[in-house]
C-alpha cells in the first residue's frame, strides 16, 4: 500500500469478535471504521473508505497526521520540607513541536487556582515545563500534588507527595491530678509531632496575679508514652494556678494546649513579712506603725491578718497586737504615757488559718511630736513685683537630730497670705523645707495688699503664727509692647530702633528694655538698655530672632513680635520683621507690631 493513499475494502464481516478483515497492524469494525495499532510516523497519508453492495459503491477519503506524544519525564516521587521553606515541584515534558501543551495543577484532587492561596502558589515552569514553587510552606501544605498535561491529541499526569515537617501540634487534655501546698502533677496527652519526633515538653502556669503565662518547667518526651505526666514544684500556697503545655521537636516550639481548669494550692503557714516596715507622726501621745501590706498571692492561706509587737526602745517585754485585716497597712497605739518623739523598736509578723508564721527584722519608729511652741519673729515683706513678694523673717533654734525638747525640733515653715480685702481662713499656704528663712511668694495680683503671717511646723503640725505683715504689690507692668520697631545692619553690626512704651495711668512706669537675640535653635542672649534704640555687636552672617520688651517695677511688659534678622550677603541693609530689602543705609522700613509672643 502507498503511503500516500491507501484503498480499503469494507461491507463484509468475519468471524472476529466485532472486528471486520485484520490487516497488519490494523482492523476494520462492523461499522467500517478503521483502527489503527501502535500508530506510528509510517501511518500518516490519505485514507480512502470504499463501500459497495449489489446497488453499486460510494467512497470517502480523509488525510492522517500523526504527531509525536507527550510525555511528562519527571518522576512521581515524594519531597519533604520543613516548615517555612520553599520548594519547586517540577513537571517537565516531551511534546509534538506543532502542538501546544496546558498544564493544570491539583492539589489533594482540587484545582489549584493561582491567583488565589495568599501568594504561596507560583508557576515558574516554561514552555515545555509546567514546574510550580510554593513559598514560605505551612503544614497545611502537605499533601498530593497533580501535574497534568493536556494537547489537542492526548494527555498525561504525574503525582508528587509532599512531607512538610514543623513543630509539633498543640498537646490536649491537660488535667490537674494532684495538688498540694508548692507541687501540681499534670497529665496531657501529645499532639501530632508532624513529621519530626518531639523531644521535650514546657510547662507554663498562670495565676490571677501574674502578667502572663510563665515557663515552670520543661520535661524531655516519654517515649512510646501516649497519656504523659509531670510534677511541677515551687508553686506558692493558696493560689489557683491554670497550666498549659508545649511541645518541641527539632523544627521548633508548637502552639501551646488549651488551658487546664484552675486549681488552687493547699494552705500553709505564711512566710513573707510585710515590708518598709515605719512610721510615726500622729496626734500626741500616738504610735504611728505603718507597712505594706503583703500581697495575697503569698499570705498562704484564709483568716490571714498581722501581729504588731512594740516597746520602749531598751525595754526588755514587748506589747503585742493583732490586727486581723489582710489589707491593713497601719496600726495606732495611743495612751497618755506616750512621751513626745520618743523612739520604739517595732517588729511586725504574719498569721493566717494555720497559724503564726515568722516576724519581720526589728526597727525603730519615734512617737508622735507635738506642734512647735515657739513663733517666728521680725516677719517683714517687701513687693518685688506686681506679682511677686519676698517674706523675711527670724528663724527659731534650728536642730537637725532628733531632741527630746519638742519646741526646738521644726522641719520648716509655713507661710500663710491673703487679701486685705479677705478673712483669714481663705488664705493661701506656702510651706518651705529646713532652716530658710526667707521665701518669695508667686502670682500675686498688682497694686493688691496683702497679710501673711509665719508659724513653724513638723509632723505634729504648725505652731502658733508670728505677728501679720503687710505689703502692697507694686502696679502691673506696661500692657503695650514696643511698636514700629525697625532694624538695619553694617559692618559686623545690627542697629534697632522703636517706638517709647508710654505706661497706662494703672501700670507702672517704663524703666528700660529688654533685648532677646539668639540664632536659631538656641538659646536667648538678653541686653538691657533705658533707651529705644540698641546696638548689637554680631556678625550679619549668620539669621537672628530678636524681640523687645518693656520692664518697670512691675516686672516685664508685653513682648514684640518675633522679629528674623536674615543672613546678609551684602555690607548694608535695613529691614523689619516681615521685609527683607538691599536698599541703601538711609532708607527706611517701619511696622508697628502689636502681637505678643516669646523667644
Amino acid at each position: 500500500m502507498s503511503a500516500l493513499s491507501r484503498k480499503l475494502t469494507s461491507g463484509f464481516s468475519g468471524g472476529n469478535g466485532g472486528m471486520g478483515e485484520v490487516l497488519m497492524g490494523m482492523s476494520i469494525l462492523d461499522s467500517g471504521s478503521l483502527r489503527i495499532f501502535n500508530a506510528s510516523k509510517s501511518d500518516a497519508g490519505l485514507y480512502t473508505c470504499v463501500a459497495r453492495n449489489q446497488f453499486g459503491e460510494n467512497s470517502s477519503a480523509g488525510n492522517l497526521l500523526v504527531k509525536e506524544p507527550t510525555v511528562i519525564t519527571t518522576q512521581p516521587g515524594t519531597l519533604d520540607v520543613t516548615v517555612g521553606e520553599s520548594i519547586v515541584l517540577p513537571c517537565q515534558v516531551t511534546h509534538d513541536p506543532s502542538l501546544e501543551p496546558r498544564f493544570t495543577w491539583f492539589f489533594n484532587e482540587q484545582v489549584i487556582n493561582f491567583g488565589s492561596h495568599g501568594g504561596y502558589f507560583e508557576k515558574v515552569g516554561g514552555h515545555s515545563a509546567g514546574d510550580i514553587m510554593i513559598r514560605n510552606i505551612q503544614l497545611r501544605h502537605a499533601g498530593k500534588y497533580t501535574c497534568a498535561v493536556q494537547t489537542k491529541v492526548d494527555s498525561s499526569s504525574i503525582a508528587t507527595d509532599l512531607i512538610v515537617r514543623g513543630p509539633p501540634g498543640p498537646p490536649t487534655s491537660v488535667h490537674v491530678e494532684e495538688i498540694s501546698d508548692s507541687t501540681a502533677s499534670l497529665s496531657w496527652r501529645p499532639g501530632p509531632d508532624n513529621h519530626s519526633p518531639i523531644t521535650a515538653y514546657t510547662i507554663q502556669a498562670r495565676t490571677p496575679f501574674s502578667l502572663g503565662w510563665q515557663a515552670v518547667t520543661t520535661v524531655p518526651e516519654v517515649v512510646g508514652g501516649r497519656h504523659l505526666m509531670a510534677t511541677v514544684t515551687d508553686l506558692s500556697p493558696w493560689v489557683e494556678y491554670e497550666f498549659r503545655v508545649l511541645a518541641s521537636n527539632t523544627v521548633g516550639t508548637g502552639e501551646p494546649s488549651k488551658p487546664s481548669k484552675q486549681a488552687r494550692t493547699k494552705e500553709t503557714l505564711p512566710k513573707v513579712t510585710p515590708a518598709n516596715v515605719s512610721g510615726g507622726g500622729g496626734s500626741r501621745s500616738e504610735l504611728v506603725i505603718t507597712w505594706e501590706p503583703v500581697p495575697e498571692e503569698l499570705q498562704n492561706g484564709e483568716g490571714f491578718g498581722y501581729v504588731v509587737a512594740f516597746r520602749p526602745y531598751n525595754a526588755t517585754g514587748w506589747m503585742q497586737a493583732a490586727v486581723p485585716f489582710a489589707d491593713a497597712a497601719r496600726y495606732i497605739f495611743k495612751n497618755d504615757s506616750v512621751q513626745p518623739f520618743s523612739p520604739f523598736q517595732v517588729k511586725v509578723g504574719v498569721y493566717n488559718n494555720k497559724g503564726e508564721g515568722p516576724f519581720g527584722p526589728t526597727v525603730t519608729v519615734y512617737s508622735a511630736e507635738e506642734e512647735p511652741v515657739r513663733t517666728p519673729s521680725r516677719v517683714r515683706a517687701k513687693s518685688l513685683s506686681a506679682s511677686d513678694v519676698e517674706v523675711m523673717w527670724r528663724g527659731l533654734p534650728w536642730y537637725t537630730s532628733r531632741k527630746p525638747d519638742q519646741s526646738k525640733r521644726i522641719l520648716g515653715y509655713e507661710l500663710r497670705y491673703w487679701e486685705k480685702t479677705e478673712k483669714e481662713e481663705t488664705a493661701s499656704v506656702l510651706r518651705t523645707v529646713g532652716n530658710q528663712t526667707s521665701a518669695i511668694i508667686q502670682g500675686l495680683k498688682g497694686s493688691t495688699t496683702y497679710y501673711v503671717t509665719v508659724r513653724a511646723y513638723n509632723t505634729a503640725g504648725a505652731g502658733p503664727p508670728s505677728g501679720i505683715a503687710n505689703v502692697t504689690t507694686k502696679k502691673p507692668p506696661p500692657s503695650q509692647p514696643p511698636l514700629k520697631v525697625m532694624w538695619n545692619t553694617s559692618n559686623s553690626k545690627i542697629v534697632l530702633n522703636w517706638e517709647q512704651v508710654k505706661a497706662l495711668e494703672n501700670e507702672s512706669e517704663v524703666m528700660g528694655y529688654k533685648v532677646l537675640y539668639k540664632r536659631r535653635h538656641s538659646r536667648p542672649s538678653v541686653m538691657e538698655t533705658n533707651t529705644t534704640s540698641v546696638e548689637l555687636s554680631l556678625p550679619t552672617d549668620e539669621e537672628y530672632i530678636i524681640q523687645i520688651k518693656p520692664f518697670g517695677e512691675g516686672g516685664e511688659g508685653s513682648s514684640s513680635r518675633q522679629i528674623t534678622i536674615p543672613r546678609i550677603s551684602g555690607s548694608t541693609a535695613v529691614g523689619s520683621a516681615s521685609t527683607v530689602s538691599t536698599l541703601s543705609a538711609l532708607s527706611t522700613i517701619a511696622l508697628s507690631f502689636t502681637a505678643r509672643t516669646s523667644l
